[in-house]
């Protein structure tokens, strides 16, 4: 008879054998102690994504999705170059960042194979680097932001893919398109020769019971459907669900999860609380 937890335990087992190996490889324990912090802050990280996985995994079998067709964005926001090389150890290739100032500097201090999604709100003066640093910009919130990066990026011969943001909820403190005015700006940004739209993107407002967003993320789904009847071609991504509501937003059609503190644990100095994580 199966003992419980058994092939948890098994699993838990494995990845503290190859946390161990990849500390040896890379002399982790040169340091009194080091090795030993370091093993532990690996492990640390290492059960928190598996978690997720976990219950990503979930949230698809039960709405008859692949789980292959949800992507993990972690949200390294606030959180260190060192934090970002180590979830590249769990195979994970792009983040997402809020801020160009600290995005330039993390960018530069971490491998040059990573991705990085922008999903803050964008000033125009920031376009230039939003396009030289960015393989996507999540937070297209106004027709005038739509044309100073589709400028940028035709100065640097780059096609530059975008989500628009929507305001759903029609929250005051948040940025993103009116959803009634969606559809009318629409063919104008898809028009911009350097834009490449491939969905949308929300922030659904934070509440204690994540059923409660359920109708946020169904609107957004509308809309991207709308969106493609308009353009007559499939849109890629919907991007919708953070930390405390992913698996809701994972059964009405998220491909795209923007996970910060359940991942990388609580941020390392005091914040304002993030609605974009």
């Amino acid at each position: 008879r199966k003992r419980p937890g058994g092939t948890q335990t098994i699993l838990r087992r494995r990845r503290v054998v190859r946390l161990t190996r990849l500390a040896e490889r890379e002399n982790a324990a040169t340091l009194p102690g080091a090795g030993l912090l370091w093993l532990n802050r690996r492990m640390e990280l290492d059960e928190r994504l598996h978690g997720i996985r976990e219950r990503i995994n979930a949230a698809c079998e039960l709405a008859g999705r692949d789980p292959a067709e949800v992507m993990l964005l972690p949200v390294s926001k606030n959180h260190s170059a060192d934090a970002v090389r180590e979830l590249t150890y769990h195979d994970c290739r792009v983040f997402g960042e809020s801020k160009i100032q600290e995005a330039k500097l993390k960018i530069s201090a971490c491998p040059g194979n990573l991705k990085w999604h922008l999903i803050g709100h964008l000033q125009s003066n920031k376009c230039r680097d939003a396009v030289r640093f960015f393989s996507m910009i999540q937070s297209v919130d106004r027709m005038s932001i739509a044309e100073e990066i589709n400028k940028h990026a035709h100065n640097a011969a780059k096609d530059m893919p975008i989500l628009l943001e929507v305001n759903v909820a029609g929250e005051g403190s948040k940025y993103g398109f009116n959803p009634a005015e969606l559809l009318d700006v629409l063919e104008p940004i898809n028009a911009l020769p350097r834009l490449e739209i491939h969905g949308l993107m929300t922030l659904a407002p934070w509440v204690p019971e994540p059923e409660k967003v359920r109708p946020i993320f169904q609107r957004l789904r509308e809309l991207k459907e709308a969106c493609e009847q308009k353009l007559g071609v499939p849109l890629q991504h919907l991007s919708m669900g953070m930390s405390g509501d992913f698996e809701v937003a994972i059964e009405e059609g998220s491909t795209l999860v923007r996970i910060g503190t359940a991942l990388f644990g609580p941020r390392p100095r005091p914040a304002k609380p993030n609605p974009r994580e």
